[in-house]
């Protein structure tokens, strides 16, 4: 008998994930943002004044991405691009008041999405789901980072789970050696 995908728990958790973006994007879409650009008003919130490249490696994209959402935020007089002083060669990337306004106004949209998703579940469920998704992060992370994190370990997880982190790419060529 052929495996059906349609009845894996990994469908489920694509199909989830693919719905939660999608009923994102309408709570972002009315405070005139696109899925992914709270991203960017979120980290530079958090840390302001990156240089594109240090975006790109903190979203996980790749730096014409980065350049491309830095150009449309920038139109809507969210952010601001400024050469640094030190090497005329790097941007870094400030928020601008109405960009700061609406990385706040991110957070409600988060919060509502949030709500909406776990709507029905009690809080012993919810935290069995948080509990149970970081494990499934932790399974699908490199060997080398995976033995290293623990469940408590957020950050070493996420940063770990981006496409760009160097065990990845050395368990790729692992594997296409072996």
């Amino acid at each position: 008998m052929s495996f059906n995908h349609r009845k894996s728990v990994t469908h489920r958790l694509v199909q989830a994930a693919r719905v939660h973006r999608t009923r994102a994007a309408v709570h972002l879409g009315r405070i005139g943002l696109h899925p992914g650009q709270e991203a960017v008003l979120k980290a530079l919130a958090e840390r302001d004044g990156q240089s594109m490249s240090e975006l790109a490696a903190e979203l996980a994209v790749q730096p014409p991405t980065v350049t491309k959402m830095i150009s449309r935020l920038g139109a809507q007089g969210l952010l601001t691009r400024q050469t640094s002083s030190a090497d005329g060669r790097l941007a870094r990337v400030f928020l601008t008041d109405a960009g700061r306004e609406r990385a706040g106004a991110v957070d409600a949209v988060w919060k509502r999405v949030e709500k909406e998703a776990l709507a029905g579940l009690d809080e012993k469920d919810r935290k069995r789901l948080k509990k149970l998704l970081r494990q499934i992060e932790k399974n699908l992370l490199p060997t080398g980072v995976a033995a290293h994190a623990d469940d408590d370990d957020e950050e070493m997880i996420e940063a770990a789970a981006k496409p760009a982190a160097p065990l990845l790419r050395e368990e790729a060529e692992e594997g296409a050696t072996d």
